[in-house]
């Protein structure tokens, strides 16, 4: 890349937060979806939205110059990508993704004192901003696991399986996915009470309560309420958010959970050894020093390090590349 640059490209890239806060404030106040029900002018969408008639302009001018909008005869309507991914309603919706990375962008713009530090830059929010953040990342994890897990689904041999642990696994969307691919799985997701509600709505939504269950669990604290009893554990975008040691402890629980031979599935956003890339694991490293304590991104050695120090055999990397280059390596208990 460094034939790329220049001081065109170099500003160019210094500016692009300027398209990307303005694609946060379309869907952060729901311009794509107040045009779902057609063209409108910019009279009409700032009484809907309660604005100042020179700002709604200036932003819906922008998003059309984006290619996000149309603009023709005075009337304002959705391209066929802000119709299909930025219509709250819309089976392909991103929005809820694009609001955690909004809510992400206070600590990014003060990462110099993360760097300085060494600690998560702190932010002070009020109980609705944080239900609001809390409501995005679920709703963010599950629109981008859904969009994954059918891939990772077909991905993962699972021939011989019976009992899936998914640890850590949120709403259960891995899990689900795993089980519709594999009809005679049954599987458990374990995660903080907290998420229990989410999940059990997203699983009934699927029609698998009978299949797959939920179980309260904090994987730093609690014990394992059934060691050795599952075939398969699937850890998916869990090791990042936790520092070498903690990480460490996460692996060997979950081989705890695993009967002898069972298998082991870590997938994340893995670097190369050299740590230098891929691009996206990289940033997201920096990502985790903003917002965790000593969350980042591993490399391929480290993970399996880990896999080692806990007691799996047979390690090794599935061909399996996400859309944001995240990859599964796999482990057998011995």
């Amino acid at each position: 890349m460094e034939n790329t640059w220049n001081p065109g490209s170099l500003l160019r890239l210094s500016g692009s937060y300027w398209q990307v806060c303005t694609l946060h404030t379309g869907v952060k106040l729901e311009v794509f979806t107040l045009l779902s029900s057609g063209p409108q002018g910019a009279e009409a969408l700032c009484h809907a939205l309660k604005g100042d008639l020179r700002g709604v302009v200036a932003l819906l001018d922008a998003l059309c110059a984006m290619g996000l909008l149309v603009k023709k005869e005075g009337l304002y309507a959705n391209s066929p990508a802000a119709e299909q991914f930025l219509v709250k309603e819309a089976p392909g919706y991103v929005g809820y993704m694009i609001l955690h990375h909004h809510f992400l962008m206070d600590p990014w713009n003060r990462m110099s004192e993360a760097v300085l530090t060494g600690r998560p830059v702190e932010t002070r929010i009020s109980g609705a901003t944080e239900e609001a953040e809390r409501e995005s990342f679920l709703m963010g994890m599950f629109n981008i696991a859904s969009a994954t897990a059918p891939g990772v689904a077909k991905a993962l041999d699972l021939s011989g399986c019976h009992r899936l642990l998914d640890f850590g696994g949120g709403p259960g969307t891995f899990a689900i996915h795993l089980c519709m691919e594999n009809f005679h799985l049954q599987a458990e997701v374990y995660d903080l009470p907290t998420t229990r509600p989410f999940a059990e709505k997203i699983i009934a939504r699927y029609g698998l309560e009978c299949r797959i269950g939920f179980r309260d669990f904090n994987f730093h604290e609690d014990h394992l309420p059934e060691p050795e009893s599952f075939d398969a554990v699937w850890i998916s975008h869990i090791l990042h958010g936790e520092g070498p040691e903690d990480a460490q402890g996460v692996v060997t629980k979950a081989m705890g959970a695993l009967k002898s031979g069972g298998r082991i599935f870590i997938h994340d956003f893995i670097l190369e050894d050299l740590r230098t890339a891929p691009l996206f694991a990289a940033l997201f490293s920096i990502n985790m020093l903003v917002a965790t304590d000593a969350g980042q991104s591993y490399s391929e050695s480290e993970i399996r390090m880990m896999l080692e120090k806990a007691g799996a055999s047979g390690i090794h990397r599935l061909a399996y590349k996400g859309p944001t280059e995240s990859g599964i390596l796999v482990g057998i208990k011995a």
